[in-house]
């Protein structure tokens, strides 16, 4: 079964940096448009990046400018880039092929002021 595994969160200061990587198992993955999303405790989980499948990116409105997606489609890798935090990134940040409807376990990250 095709796997979605996140990692790279971890505890980052307000203003520094943090890279998350997906590894996704199964070369299915590497036709299809991958997403990363976010959940804070009592909040939906929100959309805050997608790559197509040709590399077109799109963000959230709140992570323009800071938050870079990019894919490894020979690697079946994905990441997140993530600048110039904030304590408002603080989440739980899932890997997503929506298409498949699948998900990672989730990598928390937490920004300290």
């Amino acid at each position: 079964q095709a796997q979605l595994v996140e990692s790279g969160g971890g505890l980052v200061q307000a203003g520094g940096s943090l890279r998350l990587s997906c590894a996704a198992s199964g070369s299915v993955f590497s036709t299809v448009t991958m997403a990363w999303y976010r959940q804070t405790p009592g909040k939906q989980r929100e959309l805050v990046a997608q790559i197509t499948a040709g590399g077109r990116t799109s963000y959230a409105d709140y992570v323009k400018g800071r938050f870079t997606i990019s894919r490894d489609k020979v690697k079946n890798m994905m990441y997140l880039e993530m600048n110039s935090m904030r304590h408002e990134d603080t989440a739980v940040y899932y890997c997503s092929a929506p298409f498949y409807d699948s998900w990672g376990q989730g990598t928390q990250v937490t920004v300290t002021s």
